[in-house]
Order: structure tokens, then sequence, then C-alpha cells
């Protein structure tokens, strides 16, 4: 690159970088009479509870950096400590301590006063104490994902035999009734995204985060599928297909090791029941494009990590490492992929049904399409509390 080219690149940043700095040491606002006061925001991030007491991860997105002053719980003040201790800059994020004798199964109101006087409230619905680590309990959070993500999607792929001997219309319900289930998967995936993006602190602008990351992992995953110019079918399609499941199965993982880990054992059990039967027509998805194929017993393998590890994973963030910005972000790059998926296995199903000599619009096709909705909304009932 020419010397020419560089500074016509960087001369603009430079003297936006100037102009930038310049506003900030004048303070032209002073002219107008106007002294803005620095805004301040605090979320609550984490909660944790034990015979301690509560600690809180909180994380200040205003813009001057904020001190935390005073603490009430349930309308008293009380001690605390704070790591790091000092003002909280803008996206930064602390540890707050408090050594207060929660009640187990009672609501708990904790209010964080600032040095300023603002306020930011945080409830805690129901005291539970948080499962501490250990080897065991790491040990029992990854059986949970296997038994909530492997096993379903491996008992799914044992209906491949009866997907071959159901004949060419068959095959275009399989194809269909996969295309259902990926259309709910993507609206279950965003609904999610979003809502944990609200939870999220306003610095990570969680609603544009988890679109915007969908948007990439789909235009990304489309140029890989058609990087030699034809769409991928049989076990590429499937591997697509695992993978954006995959993408889903780790927003599973993230709800039962987060509820897990807040203490709610008996709704994480719930979840684990409903994930498994919710789960269990994924593989039958996966297994669809390959009815047709032969496929070694590794590449079988593949597949149902591929789709049901991330559940492991995802039970593991849940329950040690939880941030709602981070889980947006993976739930939204699962909505990509699933879309990619959607596209790709509508694609698929067309030239299909023109192969077979029938429309893509057949009594097969949108009894499978429908059909894998009604499935997936009827198995959604064990998940939704």
């Amino acid at each position: 690159m020419s010397a020419r080219f560089w500074s016509s690149l960087l001369l603009p940043v430079v003297l936006l970088g100037v102009a930038i700095a310049t506003f900030l040491v004048t303070e032209p606002l002073s002219l107008l009479g106007v002294s803005p006061p620095p805004i301040e925001q605090l979320t609550v991030e984490r909660t944790v509870l034990d015979e301690e007491g509560i600690d809180l991860k909180v994380r200040a997105t205003g813009s001057e950096p904020m001190h935390i002053a005073q603490v009430l719980v349930d309308g008293a003040y009380w001690r605390f400590t704070q790591e790091p201790a000092g003002a909280l800059g803008r996206g930064t994020s602390a540890w707050i301590h408090l050594p207060y004798p929660w009640v187990e199964d009672e609501l708990h109101e904790i209010t964080f006063i600032t040095n300023t006087g603002a306020t930011f409230d945080h409830t805690i619905e129901v005291a539970e104490a948080t499962p501490q680590a250990s080897a065991a309990q790491f040990i029992g959070y990854g059986l949970l994902g296997l038994y909530v993500g492997v096993l379903p999607v491996a008992l799914g792929i044992l209906f491949r035999p009866a997907l071959q001997q159901s004949g060419p219309r068959g095959f275009e319900f399989a194809l269909a009734l996969t295309l259902g289930l990926l259309v709910f998967l993507l609206v279950d995936t965003l609904e999610e995204g979003l809502e944990l993006g609200d939870q999220a602190a306003s610095i990570f602008q969680g609603h544009a985060l988890v679109w915007l990351a969908a948007l990439v992992a789909f235009v990304a995953l489309m140029a890989v599928g058609r990087r030699h110019r034809e769409p991928p079918r049989g076990l590429a399609l499937a591997s697509y297909l695992a993978l954006g499941i995959g993408l889903h199965n780790l927003g599973e993982g993230l709800a039962i090791g987060g509820s897990f880990a807040a203490g709610s054992a008996a709704l994480g059990t719930f979840l684990v029941i409903g994930f498994t039967l919710h789960n269990l027509t994924e593989g039958i998805g996966i297994a669809a494009p390959l009815t047709r194929e032969r496929v070694r017993w590794v590449a079988w393998i593949g597949l149902i990590a591929l789709a049901g590890l991330p559940a492991v994973l995802g039970t593991w963030i849940g329950a040690y490492a939880y941030a709602p910005h981070w889980s947006a972000l993976l739930l939204g790059i699962g909505a990509g992929a699933i879309l990619q998926v959607m596209i790709e296995v509508g694609d698929f199903l067309r030239r299909t049904s023109i192969a077979s000599g029938g429309a893509m619009i057949s009594v097969a096709s949108i009894s499978g399409f429908t059909a894998g909705i009604v499935i997936m909304y009827a198995t959604a009932y064990f998940v939704q509390v």
C-alpha cells in the first residue's frame, strides 16, 4: 500500500480524535449555561447467597465514575465491602459483599445508594443458598447437560429407519417437519436472547447485540456453506443442522445451570425433564437429510456431539459464570445459525420435490411443516414456567 493510501485512511480518524479532544477540553456547552449532571446506572448481574451473607456482582454504566456509598437491605442500612474498592468507571464491575443473615425462601429488597444520592433497587424473590462449586457438582452439571442435550438427540436419530421406509412423500414430510421445528427454534431462541438482553447492562445494548450477532452469524455461515456455489446436502446439511440445534441447546443449558445456581432446584429438575422431551424432535430433524445417505457411525457420533454437547457447556456457564450480556450474544449467534439452516433445508426440500416430480407446496410438506411446529409447541409446554 502507498503512503497516500495510508494517509487518506488515517487522516480523517486523527482529525476526528483531535475534534473530540478539543470539545472535551474547551467545554463549549458552558457557553449555553448548560452543566449536565452525571448519569448513573447500576445493574446487578449475579447474586450469590451462602452462609456468609449475600454477594452481588454489579456493573456501572453511567457517564462518570460512581461510588456506592451505602446499601440498604430490607429497609435497613447494612455494612458492606466492595471488591475491587473505589469508584466504578463506565462498564466496570465489582462484587458487593453483605454479611446479612438472609432467610431461606423469603423475599429480600436491596437498595444501592451512590454518593450523589441516586438509588438502585434489586430484589431477591426467593432466597435460596447458591450451590458451592466442587468436582462432584461440576460432574453433576455435566451429566445434566448430557441428559438434556445428547440423550434426546441420539434417541431422535433412531427414527431414521422409519424415515427411510416412508417413500418420497414421507421424505418430503420429514424435511418439512425439520423446517417447522427450525422455525419454532428460531422464534424461541430470539425470545430468550432478547429477554436476556433486557437483563444486561445498558452499555451492552442487549437487543442490538442479539440482532447483530444473529445477522453476522447468518451471513458468515451462508458464506461458508455456499463457498463452492453449491448448496449443502446430505452430511454437510445435517452438520449445519446439528450446529444450529447445538447453539440453541447451549441456551437451554444456560437456563438449567442458572436455575440450579440460583438455588431453584425444583425449577431446574422441571426444566431437565421438559427439555429432554422437547429435544427428541431435534434428532429427527438431523436424521431427515440423511435418510438416503450411507453414513458411518463416526459421523453419527459427531453429529450427536455437535448438537448435544453445547448443552453441557451451557449448563457449566449458567452455573459458574453466568452473565446476561454473554448469554444474549451466544443466543443471537444461535438464532443466526438456525436461520441459515432454515434456508438450506427449505432449498433442499424444494430441489427434492422438483426431482421427484412434485411441488414444494404439497399435502406432505404442509403436513410436515405444521406437525413440526405443533410438536415443538406442545413439548414446550413442559419447559414454560
